[in-house]
């Protein structure tokens, strides 16, 4: 085939891509190459400059077809130097006159990052303690404390804040100086020492306002959620009073408080502080400071009741946990630490010495959040993505497989309600129809084509994980980069490798291998398409991403095709660093539920929680089986209903209800529901539409799986 490849890299990424490029093709110009190359040489190609792609690198290459025709194939790179058809503008300026480069439809995104701001300045305070700075200096002799540095940072804030109002405190905070930690320890409420210690949200005595009181559970979680124990476990009607009542204690964050070994020196140790707390930094009081001044004058931030925002919130929650492990990864900055102060916060993993001063590091998670909170806006155009896939458009040839067409067409036609209304799709075909290969479809429909669709498919069983991923790959011709599979088991992985080598040996050679067609120009129209392999935009997340490869395909690849145990951590958050990849990927991708009746009942709680947070953080949703019971999808249903709600809210979205399509081998249809009753209690016409082909009828379902009143759309599988 004939390519054409342009560059409008820029700095050292042009030099690197023309010494990657001169070795396949002839320079037409000093930033264009010309040649004939075989499928196999273009992958090369691509991946090498993949591999060594920068914020500067932009490349596209063109197809040049036996007519004189040109298509785009790929961009490798800044997608904002080409167009759709990657063509160069012809004038451009540097001057951001509209702005539209800002802007996103993120109310609250500002107030999310001044949220991770603070809480980051103050999330680790309580490693200041005589115990936690012994451990860093190896001379403990326990490797825990009787209460977590969290649950000590939460106390100092506390005893920060007092009991001002938010503007009180603020105000203090944006004029703090290194002489105010007297008075501030002095109000400091020490569990086990003091008498009747009171919970830090007590709406009488502790944290009472909203503003606070987020901030300190952003302290008390950066790590992991509070988790009761069996024997201390809140009420589910009393879940209003969690926080602020008094079942709310130090056990919930620090279990081993409840250990009879510790000695009366333990528990006074741990609520003293020999090297002072970072407010004795003056480089931390000049960030607090600057952050303060900030939070005042954005009005929002004092206005919302923030425990009542769960986006908001636990995206706040999310970036600041990022910060930590991205700033506690890297080497320490003299810069942010005062030389008189000597508290540190963290030790080399390598060296075991101690790395981080303390004033450091709470400064460096607290400015990395906020930046990191101002990048989520973007991160999804940053991401590689698939678009002009012919595989996905291409109509079914096969009568058996004709209905695949329809439920792309209808998806097609939701995917603009769907960006702002949300999507819950049902696609209940029977076995062998092609279901897995439909719900592929189905996701690239309901996606913007110019942005690229990113969908993750979860299952259950790792077997068919890797099946799965099989099919998708060799249907849609995806390589590695583009398509993941993650099982979390290597030994199922070899063993599915082995079973497929043996089933390929015995095969006979395929029709192309005995025409001599592999490189005809008709097979290779049947694979291309654009791939968006933009490089992670933002150094603090593509830093995070780098050590793990399977965490960076997590997030990265544009199809996912995992067990459901890669996403469900999204919702747990017992671990804190098990949370951040998946709640990233719910982000910036939508989710197929493939199976999902493969779950017994004591699954459908986690369940929910997987579908209300894909809800509230904008993913479409997608069922996929041929047997589906009516009250599991009525559960998945609510669970996304309530999620989505909290997302529109975000963005200001009117809620005029969610998109929700049926799909089976007969027939496929939709409606706009906004209540669970109302989603049960479809038109009439809409249960025929999808039962037709059955002879559906009212005695029908009263024989099978429903009241006869009933005219949900799904399937009577009474055979």
């Amino acid at each position: 085939m004939n390519i054409l490849l342009v560059s409008e890299c820029s700095k050292n990424a042009l030099t690197d891509t023309r010494r990657i490029i001169d070795q396949f093709a002839e320079r037409k110009g000093e930033r264009s190459w010309q040649t004939a190359i075989t499928q196999d040489g273009l992958a090369m190609l691509r991946k090498l400059l993949r591999q060594s792609a920068r914020r500067n690198t932009a490349v596209a290459c063109h197809w040049i077809k036996k007519d004189g025709q040109s298509e785009l194939l790929w961009i490798v790179g800044n997608l904002r130097k080409f167009n759709s058809d990657g063509s160069v503008p012809t004038h451009t300026t540097q001057r951001d006159i509209l702005r539209s480069q800002d802007e996103n439809q993120w109310q609250t995104a500002e107030s999310i990052a001044l949220l991770a701001g603070i809480a980051g300045l103050f999330h680790d305070f309580g490693k200041a303690n005589r115990l936690f700075q012994a451990k860093l200096n190896g001379k403990a002799s326990k490797l825990s404390e009787p209460y977590r540095h969290e649950w000590v940072s939460l106390r100092l804030f506390q005893a920060f804040v007092g009991e001002d109002s938010d503007a009180q405190w603020l105000h203090r905070l944006a004029v703090i100086t290194p002489g105010d930690e007297a008075a501030i320890l002095e109000r400091l409420i020490r569990d086990h020492l003091d008498t009747k210690p009171f919970n830090p949200f007590d709406l009488q005595k502790g944290l009472k306002t909203s503003l606070a009181q987020t901030i300190g559970w952003l302290i008390v979680s950066h790590h992991r959620l509070p988790k009761a124990s069996q024997d201390n476990a809140p009420r589910l009607d009393a879940m209003d009073q969690w926080m602020c009542g008094t079942r709310f204690n130090p056990a919930w964050n620090s279990p081993q408080c409840q250990n009879d070994d510790w000695q009366t020196g333990d528990w006074e140790n741990v609520w003293r502080f020999d090297a002072d707390t970072p407010i004795r930094s003056q480089t931390w009081c000049n960030k607090a400071k600057s952050l303060a001044k900030r939070a005042i004058k954005h009005r929002q931030l004092q206005e919302n009741d923030w425990l009542q925002d769960s986006f908001s919130s636990h995206l706040a929650r999310m970036t600041l946990m990022l910060a930590d492990h991205c700033y506690s990864a890297g080497e320490a900055k003299t810069y942010w630490q005062d030389d008189s102060y000597l508290a540190f916060a963290n030790t080399d993993p390598t060296t075991k010495q101690r790395k981080q001063k303390l004033d450091e590091h709470n400064i460096g998670v607290g400015h990395n959040a906020v930046l990191l909170a101002k990048s989520l806006p973007k991160l999804r155009q940053t991401l590689p993505a698939i678009t002009r896939h012919k595989g996905f458009k291409q109509r079914a040839t096969i009568e058996k497989y004709r209905w695949q067409d329809k439920a792309y067409d209808l998806a097609k036609g939701l995917a603009d309600a769907s960006t702002e209304q949300g999507f819950f799709g049902v696609n209940m075909a029977s076995t062998g129809c092609g279901k897995t290969f439909a719900n592929a479809r189905i996701m690239y429909g309901l996606a913007d084509e110019k942005l690229g669709c990113r969908f993750s498919v979860a299952l259950g069983l790792r077997t068919l994980t890797l099946q799965t991923g099989d099919a998708l790959r060799e249907r849609l011709h995806l390589e590695s980069d583009d398509l993941a599979v993650l099982i979390g088991s290597q030994t199922v992985r070899q063993l599915h490798e082995l079973r497929n080598k043996s089933a390929r040996d015995d095969a006979e050679s395929s029709p192309a291998e005995q025409s001599g067609s592999e490189s005809a120009e008709a097979l290779f129209a049947e694979h291309q398409y654009v791939r968006y392999d933009g490089s992670l935009d933002d150094g603090r997340l593509s830093q995070w991403l780098k050590p793990s490869r399977s965490l960076h395909q997590l997030l990265s690849a544009p199809v996912l095709v995992s067990t459901i145990d890669h996403l469900m951590p999204a919702t747990d958050g017992e671990r804190g660093g098990k949370q951040i990849a998946p709640m990233l990927r719910l982000l910036t991708s939508d989710l197929v539920l493939d199976e999902p009746d493969d779950f017994d009942l004591a699954d459908l709680p986690a369940l929910c929680r997987l579908v209300n947070w894909a809800g509230m953080l904008g993913s479409r949703v997608l069922l996929s089986s041929a047997t589906l019971p009516p009250d599991l999808i009525g559960a998945l249903f609510e669970a996304y209903l309530a999620g989505r709600q909290i997302f529109n809210a975000s963005r200001g979205y009117t809620s005029l209800g969610i998109c929700c399509a049926w799909f089976d081998e007969h027939k496929s249809a939709h409606s706009i529901h906004a209540d669970l009753a109302d989603f049960f209690y479809c038109p009439p016409s809409l249960c025929a539409a999808a039962h037709g082909c059955l002879g559906w009828d009212e005695s029908v379902a009263a024989s099978c799986f429903m009241p006869s009143d009933c005219q949900f759309p799904i399937h009577c599988r009474c055979d």
